[in-house]
């Protein structure tokens, strides 16, 4: 068993293919491992124990008629508390939405499970997924990897969990704002960012649509780079040599280059180094358009959450994390002027940013600038977790903001990650691209 829950999913699969492992087994050892396992009930929402054995009972068949799916076509991973999933509740970590059930699964577990992928079950979230700390008093607040005291990212928190306490193979989050890319970031995942509209938002719980997007967390890029093709219902990429040597990179100066603590200064400049030594030629950039860009999130994100949300919430205010509720009702006074002033403005920085940065292949920045803050100060201090808050999404929102797809990858500093920008839609180069930059960093 141990051996099957320390393997990558991308591992896994070559084991079904060859007639090494049996689906059966992986999906039950991880079951057995999740009911076991101390801190299953701050991970899981639930197990979904009959669909999964039931899932990997057909992957099994079809392993052994030589007729498998995908790569990953027998393997379990875990999926967020905002996917619908037919029959399961699906509440979004809040008790606004106590006993939610619905008949059918979001779009992208329907793509998952046509090419084999077996779900496990859901995970915690920070509540309605908003939050980049995972800290959910109102359902549970799931566990950091490196730090018991501490949180463990948001809002993809549980996800994260899954994955780096060897509860399922590979998770599915959402990013917002950084939402995969914290909690990977702080558990010592891959954590890939999705340009928004790649894949598909049906049967998901929002939060901001025009911001809102799906993607993978696992052990490696190869796993996120299945999972990803997987939840597009695309065929797997071709990650074959990727090297780095001619590639053309840049360190973004900007404003989230500001206010980095120690660890994840120290880690960001190894990395580079690292990646340098490996035959990338790194460069310096100053861009404006990123730090305005940035001034725009309270404008933009915080009146299409309200307004999305508005009459759930003041039906009944109270349940909620205050905290949370608080941040939601940010968003109440912002004149629709306001808004659409916003979204010109964004919409020609993203323009400016775009031609800046034609001639790299990646943008790098720390994925966060602080490492994983304490649980119980969060609760206790409000300026603390304000600051905190606003610290742990600052950089991955950049990638919202401009429309851009990321990837985080570990530096092998716990709670640290590298972040890498690309353009819109250019997920299969950045995963190459991630790649070659994993085995550097390795």
């Amino acid at each position: 068993m141990q051996n099957i829950l320390k393997m990558s999913a991308a591992d896994l699969g070559r084991s079904i293919a060859a007639a090494q492992l049996d689906p059966i087994e992986i999906t039950q050892a991880y079951l057995d491992a999740a009911q076991n396992h101390s801190e299953i009930r701050r991970i899981y929402t639930m197990l979904t124990k009959d669909r999964a054995l039931s899932e990997a009972s057909a992957a099994s068949l079809r392993a052994k008629s030589g007729q498998r799916l995908s790569p990953l076509d027998g393997v379990p991973i875990s999926w967020k508390d905002l996917f619908d999933t037919a029959g399961n509740k699906t509440e979004a970590g809040s008790a606004l939405l106590l006993g939610r059930l619905p008949q059918m699964d979001a779009r992208c577990l329907k793509n998952a499970t046509a090419l084999g992928l077996v779900c496990l079950g859901k995970t915690h979230m920070s509540e309605l997924a908003f939050s980049g700390l995972g800290l959910n008093p109102v359902t549970e607040t799931p566990p950091c990897v490196n730090d018991p005291e501490a949180v463990p990212g948001g809002s993809s928190s549980g996800a994260a969990a899954s994955v780096s306490f060897g509860l399922a193979a590979g998770a599915i989050g959402s990013d917002t704002g950084g939402s995969v890319r914290i909690p990977a970031a702080w558990n010592d995942l891959v954590g890939l960012k999705t340009t928004s509209g790649k894949i598909s938002l049906q049967g998901v719980i929002p939060l901001c649509e025009k911001f809102d997007t799906v993607g993978p967390l696992g052990k490696t890029v190869e796993d996120c780079a299945l999972l990803f093709s997987a939840l597009c219902g695309e065929p797997s990429i071709n990650l074959k040599e990727p090297s780095l040597k001619g590639t053309r990179l840049a360190i973004l100066r900007a404003e989230v280059i500001n206010e980095v603590r120690d660890a994840p200064a120290k880690a960001f400049d190894q990395s580079v180094k690292a990646l340098k030594k490996a035959g990338a030629h790194i460069d310096e950039i100053t861009l404006e358009c990123v730090s305005e860009a940035i001034g725009l999130t309270g404008v933009l994100f915080n009146s299409e959450a309200y307004g999305t949300w508005k009459e759930v919430i003041e039906k009944n205010p109270d349940v909620m994390f205050d905290k949370i509720l608080a941040r939601f009702r940010g968003g109440a006074d912002i004149q629709a002027s306001d808004y659409v002033a916003a979204w010109k403005s964004l919409e020609n920085l993203r323009q400016t940013y775009q031609l800046a940065t034609q001639g790299y292949d990646a943008i790098l920045c720390p994925t966060s600038p602080i490492t994983p803050p304490n649980m119980a100060r969060l609760m206790t201090d409000e300026d603390y977790y304000v600051t905190e808050n606003l610290l742990s999404l600052r950089n991955t929102r950049v990638g919202n903001l401009l429309d851009l797809c990321a990837i985080t990858l570990p530096t092998g500093v716990p709670s640290c990650g590298l972040m890498m920008l690309a353009g819109p839609y250019q997920e299969k180069r950045l995963l190459r691209l991630a790649m070659a930059s994993e085995r550097a960093l390795d």
